[in-house]
């Protein structure tokens, strides 16, 4: 038996009437916890290491202003030595040098990290004591959001034997590179 075709106005008519309540009714939320909701990392940390002895521990966290670095490296010559992140996350001994150049995403000179022009991976100088201890606080205007083009996730940290001049181009002529380590993320 061939059922009527007006049976079936009140089916499609229901069907029409669900489509269109549901059309307005907002998307169920999808959340992800934690700082993968942004892509944004929050914390990293990089085991600094060398074969003369040079080791510490530095930790990466994100600030208002950036980033900041905190951390402690021992069994340096007392006095002032360059520090740097290097644009390579590989530190291949004994002399470093697959770290490759300054983190510089914006062609800029080398200078000293307070200058208007700088490479984003110049921090300064590090003061070891008559111990060879150097404590380490800086705040710089980095990233640990790997979308950022200042963004320092993955790149390497270089401890030098010597003082950075700050002005010295291309690299501040702060000597060997003697201790190194690749900042990774961590749950801190």
């Amino acid at each position: 038996m061939r059922r009527s075709p007006l049976r079936s106005i009140p089916t499609v008519l229901a069907l029409a009437l669900l489509a269109t309540a549901c059309a307005g009714a907002p998307a169920p939320a999808t959340t992800t916890p934690g700082p993968a909701a942004d892509g944004g990392i929050q914390a990293a940390r990089v085991a600094l290491q060398s074969p003369t002895g040079v080791v510490g521990t530095l930790v990466f966290r994100t600030v208002p202003d950036g980033v900041e670095v905190d951390g402690e490296i021992t069994g340096l010559a007392p006095g002032a030595h360059g520090f740097h992140i290097h644009e390579v996350g590989e530190c291949t001994p004994p002399d470093f040098k697959s770290a490759g150049a300054h983190f510089n995403p914006t062609a800029a000179p080398h200078a000293a990290p307070t200058a208007a022009a700088h490479h984003l991976g110049d921090l300064g100088n590090i003061d070891a004591d008559a111990e060879g201890k150097a404590k380490v606080h800086v705040v710089a205007a980095l990233s640990l959001d790997p979308r950022s083009a200042a963004s320092i996730m993955g790149k390497a940290v270089v401890v030098h034997a010597s003082a950075d001049d700050l002005s010295s181009q291309p690299a501040g002529n702060a000597g060997d590179r003697i201790a190194c380590g690749v900042i990774a993320a961590t749950e801190d």
